[in-house]
């Protein structure tokens, strides 16, 4: 099994990167479009990618591709393993369901979130209800913040989760842009965000969340 890949990252074509290690050979890696735009600023430059190799079915099975699939840390390769064991849901639909960072989409599960749940591609209400009715209790330690060094936590380019705090501060300011009309999913990496680049002066309250999340807009 190929666990990890370290390597210059050649390119970037929807949901396919080319990594090549040192030695000549290049590896085609799918990842999840949150991952891909993590990378955009990466291209020529070396990365590591933990990777879940496994077989693809074609021709209605009567072959099978052999497949490699990226993720920015092991707890986001773990948390991949978890999310596509909900029924209905393959590697290639988890991806594209991935737009948000996994402690996000943990984050929705543990709180029911149905609303965000469905902002993602490919989720409908009732499938949104399945995934809470499969991994509710199961998702805790990938909503949870990372201790500080964790082995988990492996790249700089990756944000630790937030702080239960801030998620109820997240939720309600959250609920509030919704409201005025903004784009639930895209509201909700604004306010991530807005958070993670002032982490020592966290904001008072909602409204003052949704300032700072006006002013970044602005930018």
């Amino acid at each position: 099994m190929i666990a990890r890949i370290e390597g210059i990252l050649e390119s970037i074509n929807g949901s396919l990167v080319t990594v090549r290690p040192p030695g000549g050979l290049t590896y085609e890696v799918l990842v999840s479009a949150y991952t891909g735009a993590r990378l955009g600023g990466s291209i020529g430059q070396t990365v590591t990618l933990h990777t879940l190799h496994y077989l693809e079915s074609q021709n209605q099975g009567a072959s099978f591709q052999p497949r490699l699939a990226g993720f920015l840390t092991r707890n986001d390769r773990e948390f991949f393993e978890l999310f596509t064991s909900v029924k209905g849901i393959g590697n290639r639909r988890a991806l594209r369901c991935m737009t948000l960072a996994s402690e996000q989409i943990a984050a929705a599960i543990a709180d029911r979130d149905l609303a965000l749940l469905q902002s993602l591609p490919e989720i409908g209400r009732r499938f949104a209800e399945t995934v809470v009715a499969t991994l509710h209790g199961k998702v805790d330690r990938f909503a949870a913040p990372a201790p500080a060094g964790s082995a988990n936590n492996t790249s700089p380019a990756t944000p630790s989760a937030l702080s239960p705090s801030s998620r109820s501060l997240s939720r309600d300011a959250l609920d509030v842009l919704v409201q005025l009309g903004e784009n639930r999913a895209q509201s909700l990496a604004w306010i991530d965000q807005t958070l993670r680049e002032s982490p020592d002066d966290p904001p008072a309250d909602v409204q003052a969340l949704i300032a700072r999340v006006y002013r970044l807009r602005q930018r």
